[in-house]
Formats: structure tokens, C-alpha cells, sequence
């Protein structure tokens, strides 16, 4: 396998780092909430775009219990 002849400088090592150099995002203030969201993409807090909902992000409530299991365990048989 190859080896290098000579040593890379600083400022040729440094210039190509500069390439994956990582930047700010761009981000606005969502208008109903508030919160920082991407340009041109539904609010994630909300679900609102352009001041309409597209998302439903009201928690949805589960029925615990339910007619299935009413509480009642049934013994089982353990072999003697």
C-alpha cells in the first residue's frame, strides 16, 4: 500500500476540512405557537402550515379495561 513522500501542510489540510464546514439552519417563528420550525414544512408543536391545520396533534385518549378483560384472573392448573 502506498505511504505518502511528504507531510501535508497545515493550511492544504485545514482547506479541505473547510469543505465540511456545517452551518446554520435557517429556521422561522411558527405563528400560532411560536416555536422554530423549517421553512416550508408543517410545524411539528402545532401541525400548522400557511394557518391551516394539517396535522392533528391533539393526544388521542385510550379506554383502559374495556369489556375484554374485566378484572377477573382465571387460576391455572399446575402439574403435581
Amino acid at each position: 500500500m502506498a505511504n505518502p513522500k511528504q507531510r501535508h501542510t497545515h493550511h492544504r489540510r485545514d482547506r479541505a476540512r473547510k469543505q465540511y464546514d456545517v452551518g446554520l439552519i435557517n429556521t422561522q417563528e411558527c405563528p400560532k405557537c411560536k416555536a422554530r420550525v423549517l421553512s416550508h414544512r408543517v410545524c411539528p408543536t402545532c401541525g400548522t402550515y400557511k394557518g391551516k391545520e394539517m396535522i392533528n396533534t391533539t393526544p388521542k385518549l385510550s379506554v383502559k379495561g374495556g369489556s375484554a378483560s374485566s378484572g377477573k384472573v382465571e387460576k391455572t392448573k399446575q402439574a403435581a
